[in-house]
């Protein structure tokens, strides 16, 4: 299967439209409903109904195919480039509470010994930077997710390993009366308000349901996000290592980088 197809057939899953994908992809329409239909012949069956659209049961298995397809095969790509690519550069990728002073320190220790070294760094959601490390964006990815004790953070690329772990704190104002407290249950706090960060600290990641937003926050800076909570916009988990830890009391559970 050609992989341009797979692409166009992805986009049209995922919109759910004929022009969407068109524009997501930056083609003509009729060059979308070309590249479905070659797809179809080439696999001899329907994938996707026109009107509405929708996938066919056919449909629903090649899409779950065809995002790993995609996404190895843009790693297969990444990874021949950076086999032949120049030396000097190295570009770090990381999720905004991937940051930690073992990081901060490893990227000194590298320019340090290299002066001439192209350093770079990407913050940015964990969908983007996963997707930036598959295609060779970037040279390094460190993306963090909330995690059980004893369970491991799910990494979808091949290859990645578990590098740090940390406990988790529920963020409060510092008059809030959980500050007084040592451990808290989040189903406890079922009634509170949260803010719902979806690039930072997104709420469905919580081991908890019902949980409900008092606001949205869609940056990705966590000062930002500690500087709401402290205005009393809502809760939020964060890893126990950064600085809301000094000020507020925690459920503790694993933090994964």
């Amino acid at each position: 299967m050609d992989p341009h197809l797979l692409r166009t057939f992805v986009a049209v899953a995922e919109t759910g439209s004929f022009s969407a994908a068109a524009q997501r992809l930056s083609f003509t329409q009729s060059a979308v409903s070309q590249q479905i239909a070659l797809l179809e012949a080439d696999l001899g069956t329907a994938l996707l109904t026109r009107r509405p659209v929708a996938l066919t049961p056919a449909g629903e298995r090649l899409q779950r195919h065809a995002t790993l397809l995609l996404n190895r095969h843009a790693a297969a790509r990444a990874d021949v480039t950076r086999a032949v690519a120049p030396p000097g550069r190295l570009i770090v990728g990381l999720t905004p509470l991937a940051w930690s002073r073992s990081v901060s320190r490893a990227l000194a220790t590298i320019r340090a010994e290299s002066a001439r070294l192209d350093s770079r760094v990407l913050v940015a959601g964990r969908e983007r930077i996963v997707d930036a490390a598959a295609t060779g964006e970037i040279d390094i990815a460190l993306v963090d997710g909330f995690t059980a004790p004893s369970d491991p953070l799910p990494l979808p690329v091949a290859g990645a390993i578990g590098v740090a772990e940390d406990g988790a704190v529920v963020a409060v104002p510092h008059d809030h009366p959980l500050t007084a407290r040592r451990t808290v249950d989040l189903a406890d706090l079922a009634e509170a308000y949260w803010i719902e960060a979806p690039v930072v600290s997104p709420l469905a990641s919580l081991p908890v349901d019902g949980l409900r937003a008092g606001l949205r926050y869609e940056g990705a800076d966590v000062a930002v996000l500690l500087g709401l909570v402290e205005a009393g916009h809502g809760l939020a988990v964060l890893p126990a290592g950064w600085p809301a830890a000094s000020r507020c009391r925690g459920w503790c559970t694993g933090w994964s980088c």
